[in-house]
């Protein structure tokens, strides 16, 4: 007996070892590198997976469920789970961008790999947080396994639950564009704002009423700002936010395909990372490169050619209705490669003619512009817009009045390289057919950078512009481009998430409510204090600044839309609106008006060493310095919303014991963005360290700043 009992007792206790092998504890812990942040993770009674997060141990996250519900019902990756593993590291390393805000940046977390088992199924899935000084970063695994290769997903059940009922900076969910103006309100109040909005004509009303895109800023009472949106968007869908407003949780919800599926999974897969950027500081929002550290180093091994950009082009005036894209009225039943253009009758506003062209090529030339983007050069324009919304281009056949040759061998002459410009019409399928031959033929003719665009339906079968689908059609493009040392800039495409760290030929992206919808009936005067914290974040935006003439019925008189900005607001924005690829958006003749004021685009740097926030509040203002790449020269500019104010700033971040030469543009004391946007003051000033500035900004205005190192 006393055997027995022995036996029984060691066989009991193998049990109990082995059980604790297998699932190692139902809550495990990370705290980031500064121990600002702590994240708890768990597993609720029947298997679910949840996490919280608190930053200075004040409630960030309430606890969120994690997990993922596939189409077959069967396979659902959302409870039932036990942890069998937490592996925690830490990384600590500083990498150089390709181009940037800043010279260097620091990439260092704490993680916590944790792996859960389905009891029922065996199913393995990983979930790994990476817990920065700025916020969290977390993503789905799925490993290499028998009973987990192929699946297909229904939706994905991340939750962000929030400890109250907070300002919301946002935009309505849409599976097609982010071409919107923000709404500033609490998140009990967006549903009401939804049902409202039919003046917004939301191109799909896509999920729900209460449906919001990423990147979303939010506000706490007390002062604490919290972004949430996604890094790495490679081979899975968009994510947006459905908010259960009762409850104030916001859950992930993927742009679904034509078919109305998620995303096709096979494993071995990983999500999107999920991210949470958190701080009590404002500045701190704008200056966090977490998005970018959660993506891949650069894979393309040589860059020297990928360049920042400053250019002008042919495009404001088609825009405003002052000029045309297409050279012809008539509609010509277009066939790709036999329609005889030659014959077509000229409709004299075509803006993409050889000898307006060079024009442009001059004006940059004397100016000190890098490149001349053109649109409207090839043929088919006026089928695409006059009748078929099923056109194609062949992104090769000019135009009779555009001299492909001419202009390339003229723009050489003066050291201008040209901008491609390639619509697809959202033909997508026929844009990769054509890819190949389109980018010889770009690199045939001197040709270095794209400016792609996506506008109208998906073809050939519906797609959204967000699902996984046309997601990996942008990818393949940025990649094949890479492959003939091409840069990219992507109009209409899905918002970034940082993967210009990888692709540094990703040199801008539209995907936002950029300049061209000051000429659509305006954008709301605070709009430029509020893409930073949100779009910017994930990449540079090609927002087109630099408008003098706000008055649009003077470029077309049957165009009555207004510029809602001042002259000194669209100068700031060169600084604030960050992009390696900055474009003077005028027409030549409105720059020579004012020649003076001009001059700051002229000398602004569009690369930098370094980034100083100096003020911010979203939706007021923000305040930004940056150091030219390779120099000891500062800009600053300073963009306002609807309220008057004095905007103090300190030059601290000057070098010690150096004199530098200011010129400020600014705000005249009537300007303002409605009534007297053209009113602006230049001055000059020696000033060092120790100065301190103030500086009035109007609303809807703003200043900006050239400082000059001084000779000794």
């Amino acid at each position: 007996m006393l055997n027995y009992l022995k036996d029984n007792m060691k066989c009991k206790m193998i049990v109990v070892i082995l059980l604790m092998s297998f699932c190692i504890g139902n809550a495990q812990q990370l705290k980031s590198p500064n121990e600002k942040f702590l994240l708890n993770f768990s597993i609720q009674e029947n298997g679910t997976p949840q996490y919280d997060l608190t930053y200075k141990n004040k409630v960030i996250i309430k606890p969120s469920k994690l997990g993922l519900e596939l189409k077959d019902e069967s396979m659902s990756l959302q409870k039932d789970f036990i942890i069998t593993n937490a592996k925690n590291t830490s990384f600590d390393e500083t990498w150089k961008p390709v181009w940037g805000e800043v010279k260097t940046i620091r990439n260092h977390y704490n993680e916590m790999a944790v792996t859960l088992q389905q009891k029922s199924s065996g199913r393995i899935m990983i979930i790994r947080f990476r817990l920065f000084d700025d916020g969290l970063g977390f993503r789905y695994e799925f490993p290499e396994q028998k009973n987990l290769t192929y699946f297909v997903i229904k939706d994905e059940k991340t939750q962000f639950a929030m400890a109250a009922d907070h300002t919301a900076y946002w935009i309505a969910g849409d599976y097609d564009t982010q071409e919107y103006d923000y709404t500033i309100s609490r998140l009990s109040e967006i549903r009401g704002l939804l049902s409202k909005s039919v003046t917004q004509n939301l191109s799909q009303t896509s999920f729900s009423n209460t449906g919001v895109q990423t990147s979303l800023l939010l506000k706490t009472d007390d002062g604490i700002y919290i972004n949430l949106h996604e890094a790495a968007l490679i081979n899975y869908s968009c994510m947006h936010l459905n908010l259960d407003d009762k409850n104030m949780i916001l859950e992930s919800w993927l742009t679904p395909d034509a078919k109305g599926d998620k995303g096709y999974i096979q494993a071995p897969s990983t999500s999107p990372w999920r991210t949470i950027i958190v701080s009590d500081d404002a500045r701190d929002i704008l200056a966090s490169k977490m998005t970018y550290n959660l993506n891949e180093p650069c894979k393309i091994e040589e860059t020297s050619w990928i360049k920042p950009v400053k250019y002008i082009g042919v495009w404001w005036e088609m825009i405003t209705g002052k000029s045309s894209w297409s050279y012809t009225n008539d509609y010509p039943a277009v066939i790709l490669g036999t329609t005889d253009y030659a014959k077509a009758k000229p409709n004299g506003t075509h803006g993409a003619n050889t000898a307006h062209v060079k024009e442009y090529i001059d004006f940059a030339a004397q100016n000190g512009f890098d490149a001349v983007l053109v649109e409207g050069w090839n043929i088919g324009w006026e089928d695409w817009f006059g009748h078929s919304k099923e056109h194609v281009f062949d992104f090769v056949t000019p135009y009779p009045d555009f001299d492909v040759v001419g202009i390339r061998d003229y723009a050489k002459s003066k050291g201008i390289k040209m901008i491609m410009h390639h619509e697809t019409s959202s033909s997508t399928r026929n844009y990769e057919r054509y890819m190949d031959t389109a980018y010889k033929f770009m690199k045939a003719n001197g040709y270095d950078a794209v400016k792609s665009g996506y506008v109208g339906d998906i073809l050939p079968r519906g797609e959204n512009h967000y699902d996984q689908w046309i997601i990996n059609h942008y990818q393949y493009a940025i990649e094949k481009a890479a492959k003939y040392k091409i840069m990219v800039n992507a109009h209409e495409a899905v918002r970034p998430t940082g993967i210009a760290r990888t692709y540094p030929n990703l040199i801008g992206n539209e995907s936002a409510r950029g300049t061209e919808y000051q000429a659509f009936g305006g954008s709301k005067a605070n709009h430029v204090t509020i893409l930073p914290f949100t779009r910017l974040l994930g990449g540079p935006m090609d927002y087109t600044p630099g408008i003098f003439e706000m008055d649009i019925s003077k470029l077309n008189p049957d165009n009555k839309s207004h510029v809602n900005a001042t002259i000194a607001n669209q100068l700031a924005l060169y600084v604030t609106m960050y992009s390696p690829l900055q474009m003077a958006a005028d027409l030549p003749e409105n720059y020579k008006r004012f020649p003076d004021a001009f001059q700051f685009i002229k000398d602004v740097a569009v690369d930098w060493d370094d980034s100083k926030y100096l003020e911010a509040e979203p939706g007021d203002y923000i305040t930004v310095a940056r150091k030219a790449k390779g120099k000891d020269n500062w800009f600053i500019g300073n963009v306002n919303g609807y309220n008057s104010r004095t905007s103090t700033i300190s030059l601290d971040f000057l070098d010690a014991g150096k004199k530098y030469s200011a010129t400020i543009y600014a705000d005249a004391k009537d300007a303002h963005y409605k009534t007297n946007p053209q009113a602006y003051s230049i001055k000059k000033m020696m000033v060092t360290n120790k100065t301190q500035l103030s500086t009035l900004s109007v609303p809807g205005g703003g200043y900006a700043i050239s400082i000059i190192a001084m000779d000794n």
